[in-house]
């Protein structure tokens, strides 16, 4: 091959890095990428790339390549590298002038030499050193400074020992490896450049996220931590669905940027929750608002107590002009056993205010007996209803603390969690972040909410969701109204949902087989709660 069908090929390799380049989201594999691809288009044998330090003051190691020495340290090789920052400035504030990395930066220029041996102008006593230890001889050197697009210096790519087709020892670099080189350094440097300002995009996005879960926490502690247990559920359940290989579920795949849209859609899934009332989030018992009700139906239980017991004192008063000590006597015990009464209402309406799985037809028409069979007179002294009507709905809610209209309430923040996440503008591999996250309250059998979908007119993802949404909502050990299940029960009430068309069976079988359960168990559930389960029964 002759110096022009080298050099052609040289440029056809150049134009197919620069595609490739902009392709790659990894930083990591983008560096290495740059520092191979410049080794291959200029015949080095070694080369380093470094990184300016955030503060401006030292070049950091990134990538290190040695091909004739089996050297490779950074970037996918697992191996750190462990050597000191090159500082580009003296301890006295002058120009680091002596390293030639260093002076590639300060000054912004390429620099070629062609034996360091032999050069005058820099420091190459670190590079004799390692050459003595290794047998290595360090000769030509091409340093080439990475500039963005606003001329800013970010990085050095260093080659060493230039070894051109048919050579058997080192070459100085040639005036076309240094142009090749500056133009592959300038394609690296937008590459760079641009993967930076899209990971610190997605970290500003990704913050902006947890600042909507933050304010959700401060208006509620009991939601603040399934803001968070939600997503990583679901990641959990995704991965385990990834790695399935046989099955109804073997064809799903997730790349980095599904992983990613899925768990910006875990992190958003209840960011409409900012708009439900905090009394309606945290309401713990059935009478409470505010406040909990039940410490005023407690001040009108003394009343009545009260107004029993002034009651016998004038029914005594009465009497003592007889001085019938009999009747007198019956009296304090029709006092004694009224208030008695009282006090057995009392405890039973305290009792009525906790939410319960299933409160009885029973229990309920007692409530609205003690509410309409006392009489009470209240502040502006008229009589009235020992209990209002409002306090007899909340009392007597069946399951739970919520009224149906507070449970709509609750229910509206799905709606707008899909309202406000529509409104914004999302790029290609996020517009699926509304659908994943607006759907987690559907039903597979279509009598979930808002929308009524059926299984086949959901993604894998929103099933997956829908999922750890009920399981970390049945295990919480947060919720001011009950106390977090024991893995058996929860994985029960799991199976049961299986089977009435309320989750995704085949995903459910997933999130048993693979012990995704236990998993999340094991770093979400305090101990008390993680029983003996067995999967087999579950399958069944």
């Amino acid at each position: 091959m002759n110096s022009v069908e080298d050099l052609l090929r040289r440029l056809e390799q150049l134009n197919a890095i620069g595609a490739a380049l902009s392709k790659e989201r990894d930083i990591t594999r983008l560096l290495e990428s740059i520092l191979v691809a410049a080794k291959n288009i200029t015949h080095a044998d070694g080369g380093t790339l470094y990184r300016v330090t955030d503060g401006g003051v030292a070049l950091r190691f990134e990538i290190m390549r040695t091909e004739s020495l089996n050297i490779a340290m950074g970037g996918t090789s697992g191996k750190a590298i462990n050597f000191p920052n090159l500082p580009l400035y003296t301890e006295s504030g002058a120009p680091n002038d002596s390293l030639v990395a260093a002076y590639s930066v300060i000054h912004r220029q390429t620099v070629n030499i062609a034996d360091a041996y032999n050069e005058p102008d820099f420091d190459f006593s670190g590079t004799r050193k390692f050459d003595q230890k290794t047998g290595y001889r360090s000769k030509s050197f091409l340093s080439v400074p990475l500039k963005d697009h606003e001329g800013e210096v970010i990085g050095v790519l260093q080659l060493i020992n230039a070894m051109p087709p048919g050579a058997q020892t080192a070459q100085p670099f040639s005036a076309a490896d240094q142009s090749l080189a500056e133009s592959l350094a300038s394609q690296a440097a937008i590459a760079i450049t641009n993967r930076k300002l899209m990971v610190q995009l997605e970290e500003l996005f990704e913050s902006f996220i947890n600042l909507i879960n933050l304010a959700i926490d401060e208006k509620s502690h009991y939601t603040g931590g399934h803001c968070q247990r939600v997503p990583a559920l679901t990641m959990m359940l995704a991965e385990a669905v990834n790695a399935t290989t046989t099955g109804p579920l073997a064809s799903f795949s997730m790349d980095d940027r599904d992983r990613y849209e899925l768990k910006i859609a875990g992190l958003l899934h209840d960011c409409g929750k900012v708009t439900t009332p905090v009394h309606v989030v945290d309401k713990a018992t059935k009478l409470q608002t505010l406040c909990d009700r039940i410490d005023q139906i407690d001040t009108r239980f003394e009343v009545l107590k009260r107004d029993q017991e002034i009651s016998a004192l004038r029914a005594q008063l009465a009497l003592r002009d007889c001085k019938d000590a009999s009747a007198e006597a019956a009296l304090w015990s029709q006092c004694r056993t009224a208030m008695a009464s009282l006090d057995a209402d009392r405890a039973f309406l305290r009792a009525a205010n906790q939410g319960t799985e299933a409160m009885s037809d029973a229990d309920m028409q007692r409530v609205r007996d003690i509410g309409r069979n006392n009489v009470w007179r209240n502040v502006a002294g008229v009589e009235s209803d020992f209990l209002s009507a409002d306090e007899i709905e909340n009392l007597t809610i069946r399951s739970g603390t919520l009224t149906a209209a507070e449970r709509d309430t609750i229910n509206y923040h799905i709606v707008a969690t899909i309202k406000m996440l529509e409104q914004l503008p999302w790029p290609k591999h996020l517009r699926r972040v509304p659908e994943y996250a607006g759907g987690h309250h559907e039903r597979m059998d279509g009598k979930g909410y808002p929308k009524g979908l059926t299984r086949e007119q959901m993604s894998i993802q929103a099933r997956v969701m829908g999922i750890a949404d009920i399981f970390e909502a049945l295990t919480a050990r947060d919720r001011p109204y009950k106390q977090g299940m024991k893995l058996s029960q929860a994985m029960g009430i799991m199976r049961k949902f299986k089977y009435n068309g309320h989750i995704d069976p085949d995903l459910f079988d997933v999130f048993v087989k693979e012990g995704v359960y236990l998993l999340y168990a094991k770093q979400f559930l305090d101990p008390w709660q993680i029983d003996e389960v067995n999967p087999q029964a579950l399958l069944q």
